[in-house]
């Protein structure tokens, strides 16, 4: 008996009638050379953020890498958990990618659990334990001020992208990469409920909205 979610297969079925027959040379291409996207965007695991949906691109175009608030450890060749880390050498080494995005986005259950510090969701706590790598050690978290929860969330969901940013120039290879000029290193935030982009400024380090920069 197929348990298979029955929208799913409703949805496979609607792309394979409806968009497949578009696209499905562009499928057999990239089955015959491989894959060779110019960017490698690094997002949140929130449904609500599909990088693919945000910048409406086709199969073959992104090399997406999606976890709990889009962070990026800093380079730490002798531990254990590398699935980021992998896949920016896939990225960086291999694909020759040309440009890497670390995109955040607002109402973050990751910042939020974060700022909250709420209690272990199980022994593992492995949300708290992935959430360290936003904290440099020693470094005290910036405190609330005058501002409203929402603001302050924010103010964290855009340092996170900075954080991600700064821990990407750790790995040797993505610095070679950035310094030889062979690759760019961006940040974006989305905001969810207007469907709005903003992209960093690198000269004045603000987020700015991707409709005036077009």
């Amino acid at each position: 008996m197929i348990t298979f979610p029955k929208h799913l297969l409703e949805g496979y079925q609607a792309f394979a009638t409806q968009r497949l027959p578009a696209e499905q040379n562009r499928y057999r291409e990239l089955s015959v050379r491989g894959q060779s996207p110019e960017v490698m965007v690094i997002g949140c695991c929130d449904s609500r953020v599909s990088p693919e949906v945000i910048f409406d691109v086709g199969p073959g175009e992104l090399f997406v890498v999606r976890n709990i608030a889009n962070l990026v450890p800093t380079y730490q060749p002798d531990e254990n958990a590398h699935g980021v880390s992998a896949a920016l050498e896939y990225a960086v080494t291999v694909l020759k990618v040309k440009h890497i995005v670390v995109l955040g986005h607002a109402q973050c259950g990751g910042i939020r659990a974060f700022v909250d510090k709420i209690e272990p969701l199980t022994p593992g706590d492995f949300i708290g334990k992935w959430m360290q790598m936003f904290i440099k050690p020693g470094e005290v978290v910036e405190q609330r001020n005058h501002e409203t929860m929402a603001q302050f969330v924010e103010r964290i969901e855009k340092a996170a992208v900075f954080r991600s940013l700064e821990n990407l120039m750790t790995f040797p290879f993505v610095r070679k990469a950035v310094e030889g000029g062979q690759m760019q290193l961006h940040g974006a935030y989305f905001g969810v409920a207007e469907g709005t982009l903003f992209v960093l400024d690198k000269a004045s380090k603000e987020f700015r909205s991707a409709r005036s920069v077009v």
